[in-house]
């Protein structure tokens, strides 16, 4: 590895333009009324650390084109997704009850937004994206060995993985005749969140590959571990399925059948 401090501030640089990105989102936010967009850029910034990495480090070229391919694969099909997403459906309802309250209390939208929605992803994104950052900076060892291959094998198995569940769902969506339906085919009937499990495989994968460079390599799981945290305890998933549990028929019963989020086949009832 580099001297620690080359990557300290390599990874200081990294989250100023972290955190100068989501200011100016912030202020894009506030010119529409429209939040939703940050959604994309979750996949693109986790990209952009990538990136920002590959031109500041050092490192083994066979590994860091090997990162760089596969966050810039994943955060570009995954982003582009999400605006195709709000673009299709208009503005998230979560984000829009959210800042309609904060309004209500008093706040004001550009306030709120910046509260309620930027402040804190620019930090989370900052430390998730850690093994795309670190993963970069060794110049050994040169190539690529098992363990960063196995990894490489996750990252495309979970792209494949979240974009097969998204395509499940979209076209489940779009048929009128699903109108108020569970959706529990494809994907979906082995594990209630098969995009956030293909996240997993993705982070994990791209964290064996930074391990095999060493102990800044290994810490760098503290990324994946604060990504799974966020999926259980505070993602968007965790609102929605209280809603759905108690409004849509059927769902509850799709919850206690269907694995949370690792596949699974589905109990029998």
């Amino acid at each position: 590895m580099p001297p620690i401090l080359d990557i300290l501030q390599i990874l200081a640089i990294n989250f100023g333009l972290c955190v100068a990105s989501f200011v100016l989102l912030w202020a894009l936010g506030v010119a529409i009324k429209d939040v939703t967009f940050v959604d994309a850029w979750w996949a693109l910034g986790l990209a952009s650390m990538g990136v920002a990495t590959f031109f500041q480090a050092e490192g083994s070229p066979q590994r860091m084109q090997l990162i760089l391919v596969l966050v810039c694969l994943w955060g570009l099909r995954l982003g582009s997704y999400m605006l195709w997403r709000w673009r299709d459906h208009g503005p998230d309802r979560r984000y829009v009850k959210m800042l309609d309250r904060a309004q209500e209390k008093g706040m004001s939208y550009p306030k709120a937004a910046w509260v309620m929605v930027f402040q804190l992803q620019a930090p989370i994104l900052w430390v998730v994206s850690l093994p795309v950052q670190l993963g970069q900076m060794s110049a050994t060892p040169v190539a690529v060995g098992t363990i960063g291959w196995i990894g490489a094998a996750l990252v495309v198995f979970g792209i494949l993985f979240e974009s097969t569940a998204d395509w499940q769902m979209v076209r489940f969506k779009k048929n009128p005749a699903n109108q108020g339906q569970v959706m529990d085919k494809g994907l979906w009937r082995y594990t209630q969140h098969p995009n956030y499990f293909g996240d997993l495989c993705v982070w994990f994968g791209l964290w064996l590959i930074a391990a095999e460079t060493g102990l800044w390599g290994v810490a760098s799981i503290v990324g994946p571990l604060l990504l799974v945290l966020m999926f259980v305890r505070y993602s968007g998933g965790v609102s929605y399925e209280k809603r759905l549990k108690h409004t849509r028929p059927g769902y509850a019963d799709y919850m206690a059948r269907t694995s949370p989020m690792i596949p699974w086949p589905p109990k029998k009832g």
